[in-house]
C-alpha cells in the first residue's frame, strides 16, 4: 500500500490585542502562541529543504504516449506527432491530440522518443523538430537515419532526445516530423511472448524551475 507523505501548513495564531496596561498573562499567551507557530514553521521548512525534501514538492509534469501507427502520406511534408494516451498529468496536458500544454510558466524539460520503421530496401531520413505555439523552434530539428529492410525484417530505429524550454502559462509545444520516403513510419507493436507492447511515441514534460 502506498503511503502519501504530506506536510501540514501551520495555521497562524489568532493573537489578541494587548491590554492598555501590561498584563503578564496576555504576554505569556501571546509569546507561547508565537513560539508554537514558529516551531511548526521551522519544522516544515526544515523538511522541505532537507536532503529528501523534494518528496514534499508538487511540481507540474505530464507523461503521454501513442499506441497508434503514424504514417506520412507524402514525402517532405510536415506532420504533427499525436498522442492518444495520458499516463500522468499534473498541470501539463495534451490538447487536440498533439499540443502538450502547460498551466504554469517556467523552464520545462521535454523528453521524447519515437519508434521509427522503414519497410524499403534503402536507408531513409526522418526529420523531427519542435513548434512552440505553432511556430518552428529555431535549432530544434534533428536528422535521423532509419535503416533499410534486411531480409524479411523491416528496419527499426528508436529516435529521441530532450530539450529545455522556457514557456509562459498556457503555451503549448508540438513535435513535428517529415521523411524523404513514405516507407518510413512511426510504429506501435503488439506484445509478444517474451516482451510487452511498444508505443509508437512517448513524451514527458517536467517542470524544472520558475523564470526569474
Amino acid at each position: 500500500m502506498a503511503i502519501q507523505q504530506k506536510l501540514e501548513t501551520p495555521t497562524p495564531p489568532n493573537l489578541v490585542y494587548p491590554a492598555e496596561v501590561y498584563e503578564r498573562r496576555i504576554f505569556n499567551e501571546t509569546n507561547g502562541s508565537l513560539n508554537s507557530y514558529f516551531r511548526k514553521l521551522t519544522a516544515v521548512l526544515g523538511s522541505v529543504f532537507g536532503v529528501r525534501g523534494s518528496r514534499y514538492i508538487n511540481a507540474p509534469y505530464g507523461a503521454f504516449q501513442s499506441t497508434a501507427d503514424q504514417t506520412a502520406a507524402a514525402i517532405n511534408t510536415a506532420y504533427a506527432m499525436t498522442f492518444n494516451t495520458t499516463d500522468f498529468t499534473n498541470g501539463v496536458t495534451v490538447v487536440s491530440n498533439s499540443r502538450i500544454t502547460v498551466t504554469d510558466s517556467g523552464i520545462y524539460n521535454l523528453q521524447w522518443s519515437g519508434q521509427f520503421e522503414n519497410s524499403d530496401s534503402q536507408d531513409h531520413d526522418a526529420r523531427i523538430w519542435i513548434k512552440v505555439n505553432g511556430t518552428n523552434l529555431v535549432g530544434s530539428t534533428g536528422f535521423a537515419g532509419v535503416p533499410s529492410k534486411h531480409g524479411s525484417v523491416n528496419g527499426h530505429a528508436i529516435v529521441g532526445w530532450n530539450y529545455y524550454l522556457s514557456l509562459n502559462a498556457n503555451d503549448y509545444i508540438e513535435l513535428w516530423w517529415e521523411t524523404d520516403s513514405t516507407t518510413v513510419s512511426i510504429q506501435a507493436y503488439a506484445a509478444a511472448s517474451n516482451y510487452p507492447s511498444t508505443a509508437s511515441l512517448i513524451a514527458t514534460m517536467q517542470f524544472v524551475s520558475n523564470t526569474m
